[in-house]
This record gives structure tokens, C-alpha cells and sequence, in this order.
């Protein structure tokens, strides 16, 4: 049985307030739209997702579901009905059995939740995740409270919801434009939906206080690794010193096949570290020409990848250069906010400091300096004991 999921993306979030759509802001490091289309494809049960996006965001959302089972995405239309009928068009040359309508701003689908919409799939042509009510109901007007309404047998309505496709896209031939339930259009057809139990952790984020909500569910689950580097470069003349990213006065380089900045080599090994994806010499090996001289820059941007690409986040990293000179001090904030610049986190998550070997080993002669980091990151349970 083929099953396709609409990812639902194509609407303003005007209610969130923030400069741009809800479904693209950062969630733990990614975007709201990415968490949603891989909770659709986390149980092995959905083939592939159909985006649908306002017009002109389809290379965006594209690049921004780039690695995963999506057909390219298509513009939706000004309501949410007339977008659920755009994906519909998008797959009735090669239509599925089933088909799923989610929200690209609910980032956590409970697992089990898409396999029980599929059993109850099989007594009726649709059905949804739903919560019962638990909290008293008024209805009111002009601030004042008209009256209670009872909350027996109302539920919450969430998503992802599953239809046979001919039947939803039958509905939606003869149905409401204005619906902004899919399964409502099946209600007014005479059609019975199943109701299977939904979750509060499935939160649709509306308000700025819903994705912190989000966020903190997800980030209780998450696992910390810890990784370390250390590195060491020769100090030589004719060579910029390049520290952490920023290029300090000094009448001595840094020796080496790139630009040989010590501290985010450092750093880049204690992130691979916590990562158990090897060091930096196994993503830019010396022996390559195209590493010849290269900023440093490109590899700590590289690192920040891996961590998004295991679902992961950066908590803190921490570097600590050895020298007798120069001195860092008068520089740690520059290296503070282009590493944090570089890892796209703020810039409390990182640390820049120096120390000395009390004039003792190469570094205490002047003839080179070494630098040690350590970072933590945390990953998902399903990506903190495998390697990629």
C-alpha cells in the first residue's frame, strides 16, 4: 500500500508574529519544517512527502528537505483547502492509497500515531488524531462569559490525518472551500471518520510560547556527548597568525598545510569527537591540494553540518589556546563571537581562553602554540549510539 504525506507549509503564521513563517524557524538548531517532515517518515510507514508551500518558497523549502523522500514542492492556494487540493493535483497522475495531511508547524508526531491511523483506516475512509477536552468551555462575547458549554464528547483535532486518496480528493471536488478541517468535508459527505487517541505533545506552534514548549519536550529527550581535540602548529615568519577565526597581530605565524588555525582545529576534532565521526584529518586530509592555505572557517561551518544532519545540537564549546605570546585576552571576544558566528549558536554557548606553560616546553620558548577544546553536544536518542 503506497502512502504519501502533504506537508502542509504553504501558510503565513501571521498569528506568531515573527519576521518570517512559523514552519521555517529554528527549532533545536533546524527548522520547524524539517522536525515535521522526518517525525512523518520516523516510523517507516509514509514512501515519500508532497510539500505544499506559498509561492516562491519551493527552492527554499526544497533545499531545506534536501536528503529526504520529498517530491518537489508545489504552491499552495489561499486557503487551506485550496492548498490541501493543490498537493491533491500533485499526486493524481500516480496516485497513492492513502494519504496523510499534516502541518509543517507540528514538529513532534507521537510514535504509534501513524500506524493507528492507518488500522483505522481499514473501518472507515478517514480518521484523526484527536484529544478529548479537558478543560471547561465558555462561550462569551464583549469580555463577558454568555455561557458554559458542555465538553462531553468534544475533542482536540490534530494531524497528521489519513484518508483513502480518491475519497478525500472526492471531497474536496464537491466539498467547502472555506474548510479548514479535512476531515470535516468527509463529515459533511455523509462519511465517518475514526477518531484514534492523539497526544499533548503533538502541539501545532501558534504562539512563541508553543515552540518553547516544543523545544523543551525535545530537548529532554536528547543525549549529551562530549568530544576533545588538541593540535599544535609551529610558529614561522611570513604567515598571518590566525587564532579561533580572527587574524591577531603578531610578527610569527601559524605553519601548516591551511591556514593552521590551532583553535578551531581543536574545537573542529572535539565536535567529530562527540560526534564518533572521526577527526579533521578525515574530512579535510593535508595530502588534498584543495586544502592548500585554506580559512579554517570552511571546516568549523563544516562540523556545525554534522551536528544538524544527526538532529542534533551544539550545548557549549570551550577553547583554551597555550602561548606565551601574543596575548589573547584583548582578543577573546573577537574569537567568542566568530565561533559562535561560525557554529550559528549565541554566544554564551562558547568559550575562548588562554593559558601559558609557565615558559616551559615549545610553547614557553615561543616556538609554536597548541590549543585544546572540548564541546558537548546533544543528539537524539536514535543518533547518539550510531555513527554516520
Amino acid at each position: 500500500m503506497s502512502i504519501v504525506a502533504l506537508l502542509m507549509a504553504a501558510g503565513s503564521g501571521t498569528r506568531f508574529g515573527a519576521p518570517e513563517p512559523k514552519q521555517y524557524l529554528p527549532l533545536l538548531g533546524r527548522p520547524v519544517i524539517r522536525h515535521a517532515a522526518e517525525a512523518l517518515l520516523s516510523g517507516g510507514l509514509v514512501d515519500a512527502i508532497q510539500p505544499v508551500v506559498a509561492a516562491g518558497e519551493e527552492a527554499r523549502v526544497a533545499a531545506l528537505l534536501a536528503g529526504l523522500p520529498a517530491r518537489p514542492p508545489v504552491p499552495g492556494g489561499a486557503t487551506r483547502a485550496g492548498s490541501v487540493r493543490a498537493g491533491l493535483a500533485a499526486l493524481a497522475a500516480d496516485p497513492p492509497a492513502v494519504v496523510l495531511v499534516h502541518d509543517a508547524a507540528r514538529p513532534v508526531i507521537p510514535p504509534g500515531t501513524i500506524a493507528a491511523l492507518l488500522a483505522a483506516l481499514d473501518g472507515a475512509p478517514g480518521a484523526i488524531p484527536a484529544q478529548p477536552v479537558a478543560d471547561t468551555l465558555k462561550r462569551g462575547a464583549a469580555g463577558r462569559v454568555q455561557e458554559t458549554v458542555p465538553r462531553d464528547g468534544l475533542f482536540r483535532a490534530q494531524t497528521p490525518q489519513a484518508f483513502r486518496f480518491e475519497t478525500l480528493a472526492a471531497a474536496h471536488r464537491g466539498g467547502d472551500g472555506g474548510a479548514t478541517d479535512d476531515a470535516a468535508l468527509l463529515e459533511a459527505a455523509g462519511l465517518p471518520v475514526a477518531l484514534v487517541p492523539g497526544a499533548e505533545s503533538n502541539v501545532k506552534i501558534t504562539w512563541p510560547e508553543d515552540l518553547a514548549r516544543v523545544e523543551a519536550h525535545l530537548a529532554a529527550r536528547l543525549v549529551p556527548r562530549m568530544g576533545t581535540g588538541f593540535d599544535v602548529h609551529r610558529l614561522v615568519a611570513g604567515r598571518p597568525l590566525i587564532l579561533c577565526g580572527v587574524t591577531v597581530p603578531h610578527p610569527l605565524g601559524l605553519s601548516g598545510h591551511s591556514d593552521a588555525d590551532v583553535g578551531i582545529h581543536a574545537l573542529c576534532d572535539a565536535i567529530y569527537g562527540a560526534l564518533a565521526e572521526g577527526d579533521i584529518g578525515r574530512w579535510f586530509p593535508p595530502s588534498e591540494a584543495e586544502w592548500k592555505d585554506a580559512d579554517s572557517a570552511r571546516f568549523l561551518r563544516h562540523a556545525a553540518t554534522r551536528i544538524a544532519a544527526r538532529g542534533g545540537v551544539l550545548a557549549n564549546a570551550d577553547v583554551t589556546l597555550i602561548c606565551e605570546r601574543p596575548k589573547i585576552a584583548p582578543h577573546a571576544e573577537a574569537m567568542r563571537t566568530r565561533l559562535a558566528d561560525l557554529l550559528g549558536v549565541g554566544l554564551g554557548a562558547v568559550s575562548v581562553k588562554a593559558t601559558t606553560t609557565e615558559r616551559l616546553g615549545f610553547p614557553g620558548r615561543g616556538e609554536g602554540i597548541a590549543a585544546q577544546a572540548a564541546a558537548v553536544v546533544l543528539l537524539p536518542p536514535d543518533a547518539a549510539f550510531t555513527m554516520a
